[in-house]
């Protein structure tokens, strides 16, 4: 058995260390294979199965066949059957098994012996999420044995300890949170009273994913007050040391330009965000109780890197303690992105929470030096537009004014500066379409027009992501404007009606933008819908550009012609004419519509040569994933082929 998973441990923006999980790979994908296999011999011979397993085990702890090598493949390929067996059968050979590796934990001499057994049994006993609901006492024991883990050094184990504990936490959370028999209080309860001594030689990184694990836990607790408490109770230390650096700041000015409280405050964030992310809007009481002290200090390190970059210049951005710094401002961002995104009362967010939090942030975008806009502020804004921008265009408005012209003119430069912020760009345009289109209607009209050259050029970029948003927000733009129907639509149609079929065109016909012919398609449909139904009122075309009382749909047929037979030398006009017909005809249909403008293209790839795959690429990714969502119903119905851990959480 292969390893089920691959980690990489790699250096992010601010310079620390963190841990990556690889979700595709040669690697994997072998596995995967030789899992299924697995199961599927599980099932032709159970006993047999078993048997083979034991004996492979008692051959570890005789060492006739002792490697660590050996003891990892085996404990992965024990781990891959879980679901394969029934209940009783399962819970057998897995004490049996555990019972082994416990044994073997106690024979093996050395350190790093031990290590490997230790990784293996919490590696196992992750992956049978059945068993541990099942029994409860085998789940307590198992729990404080990764406790025990979470002060062992050996590299690794700290690692694997608290990755098994949120695998735990998440699948089998409701026995945390109620009174076992003969216990005198919810395991949970105990948990949160020891995390200084759990925690104490963990790594940052490792706390956070504890601290997530019992926000987890949490969840499970239905009672409002005892979760309160619980939320009180588990964030009091990471709230003492907030405190403490609060009153420190208050007295010493210098506070912030120490590297070692710059790092405590963003773990103290970072903890915070951990521990959101799971609790979702349960997380309130704790946000509420550092929110504007939160802000407060937002403000005040936004303040410390612009007088850095005033004093250095912008390779000020580039220096320890300025990236420290903004690693502060990004966690804050992350924390209320995080709480808003699952926030249920959404009067709160935009009555209280929304005013505090753009009077800190969107000044202190606009005026900052490019190198030291956070691209998480738009992130930020995408979210708070998402969640309220249909109950506050006033918000959507202060939003844009703040945001809009500033990033635009960072990436209208070049295709390739800034990469985070013109992903990030996009998708606030295409939110702030979607769920305030109004307050779009609302800008200044040069505003208005950069934005649809945004649109334009976005649609034309050679990043996907880009690309796609681009596309995609000038044909929700569209279908919102052919829904007004009045001047407004009618103005907006007359002056980007060229702009928007010659960027269609011109997409459409380069391979280079294969990824979105599903959209630039649709955009072209729709053109043609609005002239056909006469929903755009007013001629698209100028005076004496073509007959007067000339059909916006005989225009667009003539514009179209022109502009193709321009673009292409070796096409005539009357099967251009034919092919705008056939559009036409096909445009209640969109896959025999769709098909029409891949024979045109395909046409004319074949005259010129060139690539003409990407005109199937929508039919593949359809194929796959029906056949994906057909091996899904088929794995369903043998046990074990979908992992138990990877099956819904527990209600």
């Amino acid at each position: 058995m292969v390893r089920p998973e691959e980690v990489l441990i790699v250096e992010n923006d601010e310079g620390e260390i963190v841990r990556e999980f690889v979700k595709e790979s040669d690697t994997i994908t072998l596995y995967k294979s030789v899992r299924e296999v697995l199961v599927y011999l599980t099932h032709l011979d159970v006993i047999d199965t078993e048997n083979i397993m034991r004996t492979k085990l008692g051959k570890q702890s005789d060492g006739t066949e002792w490697s660590w090598n050996n003891i990892n493949t085996l404990c992965w390929a024990i781990g891959s059957i879980s679901g394969a067996m029934n209940e009783e059968m399962e819970k057998q050979f897995l004490v049996a098994v555990i019972k082994e590796l416990l044994t073997l934990t106690e024979q093996k001499k050395g350190k790093d012996n031990k290590a490997v057994v230790a990784s293996n049994i919490m590696y196992i006993v992750g992956q049978y999420p059945r068993f541990l609901k099942a029994h409860w006492k085998f789940l307590k024991t198992v729990i404080n044995k990764l406790f025990e883990f979470m002060h062992e050094t050996h590299e690794g184990v700290q690692d694997m300890a608290c990755d098994t504990f949120i695998k735990i936490a998440q699948k089998c959370k409701r026995h945390f949170v109620v009174l076992q028999l003969n216990e005198t209080e919810p395991f949970i309860d105990e948990i949160i009273r020891s995390i200084p001594d759990i925690t104490s030689e963990l790594q940052p990184q490792q706390v956070q994913t504890f601290y997530e694990a019992c926000g987890h836990i949490i969840t499970a607790q239905n009672a409002q007050q005892v979760q309160n408490r619980l939320i009180a109770n588990l964030m009091d230390l990471p709230n003492r040391a907030w405190q403490a650096i609060i009153e420190q700041s208050t007295v010493d000015r210098e506070l912030l330009t120490n590297s070692e409280s710059i790092k405590i405050i963003a773990n103290i964030m970072k903890t915070n965000v951990a521990t959101c992310s799971a609790l979702g809007a349960a997380f309130y009481p704790q946000l509420s109780l550092i929110y504007l002290d939160m802000l407060s200090l937002y403000t005040a390190v936004s303040r410390m890197i612009s007088d850095a970059v005033a004093a250095q210049g912008e390779i000020a951005t580039k220096t320890p303690r300025v990236r420290g710094l903004r690693t502060i401002k990004k966690e804050i961002l992350k924390l209320v992105e995080a709480y808003i995104s699952k926030a249920e009362d959404l009067d709160q967010v935009a009555n209280s929470m929304a005013p505090p939090l753009l009077e800190a942030v969107l000044a202190d975008y606009r005026t900052n030096v490019p190198d030291a806009r956070e691209a998480e502020v738009l992130h930020c804004m995408n979210t708070l537009v998402q969640r309220v921008g249909r109950i506050s265009a006033d918000l959507v408005l202060a939003v844009l004014e703040n945001v809009f012209e500033c990033t635009l003119d960072m990436i209208n430069k070049t295709m390739n500066d800034y990469p985070e912020h013109r992903v990030e760009f996009f998708k606030l345009l295409r939110t702030i379409n979607l769920e305030s289109f109004p307050a779009l209607l609302k800008l200044p009209e040069v505003v208005f027009q950069q934005t649809i050259d945004a649109c334009l050029w976005g649609a034309k970029h050679d990043n996907r992501e880009v690309e796609s948003s681009g596309l995609s927000l000038t044909l929700e733009l569209m279908i919102n404007m052919g829904q007004l129907g009045n001047d407004i639509s009618n103005m907006f149609f007359q002056r980007f009606f060229k702009p928007i079929i010659n960027d269609t065109l011109y997409v459409l016909t380069d391979s280079d933008h294969k990824a979105g012919f599903r959209t630039q398609a649709q955009i072209l449909e729709l053109l043609i819908d609005l002239c056909r139904t006469n929903r755009i009122t007013t001629p698209l075309y100028a005076t004496g550009e073509v007959q007067p009382g000339t059909s916006n749909i005989d225009y667009l047929k003539e514009y179209i012609t022109t502009t193709l037979v321009s673009a292409f030398p070796h096409l005539q006009r009357l099967q251009v004419g034919v092919f705008f017909d056939n559009l036409v005809a096909t445009e209640k249909n969109f896959i025999r519509f769709r098909q029409v403008l891949r024979d045109f293209l395909l046409s004319l790839k074949e005259y010129g040569g060139g690539d003409t795959e990407y005109l199937f690429v929508e039919d593949k990714a359809e194929q796959k994933k029906e056949q994906e969502q057909q091996e899904f119903e088929r794995a369903k119905k043998i046990g074990g082929l979908i992992k138990p851990v990877d099956m819904d959480d527990e209600m």
